[in-house]
């Protein structure tokens, strides 16, 4: 790449100059993930009437991006198509380990001083951490990976937030963390009044990056909201659940209410749904780390790798280490 002309240092400052990005797309992203950065941008213009926004897609080798959906998403060349961008996005979700090589890594690093500010959307924070872009920097990556991420990655502050700006660093949890950030840009480039009608089109509103990204919140107001604190206990303690009666204690309900008011809401017991977002949590680590089956059974509660098998099987009908295989 050629050296670029001289650009802003913050891409997150009042212009009215058009801003350029462009995203690094990794195999297995998450086609909501795309959309959530793109299509705010693309709305912004919309309402301005002008290109005030401009992007490109690229891609590890520069074809086209199959896509978590089945979707392929064309791409506009390798890591050298970014050239000129004010910004480079790196989206990435399953399997960013793989799909991430070496090489590509190495790219990263060499091309990252030529850009004004680097972001990551989701696992693209694995990414950059991986090239060696994040040190020293805050930032922030899905609520799944808070854990395995910040103990990987000790040089970097690791925030549960939604989205984290961090000098010319910026990283989003997730696609709808994604839109939030979009929004942050527009705001802060073209003022208030656009970021609202942006939002509104998209019948949304803006979140705060601060704002924690999974909170006891009833996130559907037809859920109970003992219920949601409830499953936000449970999320919490996947690797020392907590029995339905201390449950209930620490809400103040009855464990008898509580099981009533699980049935009424999710038609499960607390034990039941419980158990579900254990093993969930465990299947996602099978396929995604290379944690040992027995480390995956103590982090998701389990007193051992066998009584995590029996259970996994008996709700995905399948051997955790024939999920791996």
């Amino acid at each position: 790449m050629a050296k670029p002309a001289k650009i802003d240092t913050s891409i997150f400052t009042a212009s009215a100059a058009p801003l350029t990005l462009a995203l690094m797309v990794l195999p297995q992203s998450s086609i909501l993930e795309v959309a959530s950065t793109l299509d705010p941008l693309r709305s912004a213009n919309r309402h301005l009437g002008q290109e005030a926004y401009r992007w490109r897609v690229v891609s590890p080798e520069g074809r086209p991006v199959p896509l978590t959906c089945g979707i392929e998403l064309a791409s506009d060349g390798p890591l050298a198509a970014a050239e000129g961008a004010a910004a480079l996005i790196v989206i990435a979700g399953f399997q960013q380990s793989h799909s991430a090589t070496q090489a590509l890594i190495r790219d990263l690093a060499r091309a990252a001083p030529r850009f004004a500010a680097i972001g990551g959307i989701d696992a693209g924070a694995w990414v950059l951490a991986r090239a060696g872009l994040l040190n020293g920097y805050k930032a922030t990556v899905h609520w799944e990976d808070h854990e395995d991420f910040a103990a990987t990655h000790p040089q970097i502050d690791v925030a549960p937030d939604r989205f984290v700006i961090d000098r010319n660093r910026f990283t989003a949890g997730g696609a709808a963390p994604a839109c939030d950030l979009m929004l942050h840009l527009i705001r802060a480039r073209h003022g208030p009044a656009l970021a609202l009608q942006v939002a509104a089109s998209f019948i949304t509103t803006a979140r705060d990056g601060t704002e924690p990204q999974m909170t006891a919140k009833a996130p559907d107001p037809r859920l109970d909201p003992r219920v949601a604190s409830a499953i936000a206990r449970m999320e919490a303690r996947l690797d020392a659940p907590e029995t339905t009666a201390e449950i209930a204690a620490a809400i103040g309900l009855s464990p008898r209410r509580l099981e009533q008011i699980f049935a009424a809401n999710l038609g499960l017991t607390p034990a039941a749904h419980a158990l579900g977002l254990r093993l969930a949590a465990a299947r996602r680590m099978i396929t995604d780390t290379r944690h040992p089956l027995a480390e995956v059974a103590l982090r998701c509660g389990f007193s051992s790798a066998s009584s995590l098998s029996r259970a996994f099987r008996g709700q995905f009908g399948v051997a955790p280490s024939s999920l791996r295989r």
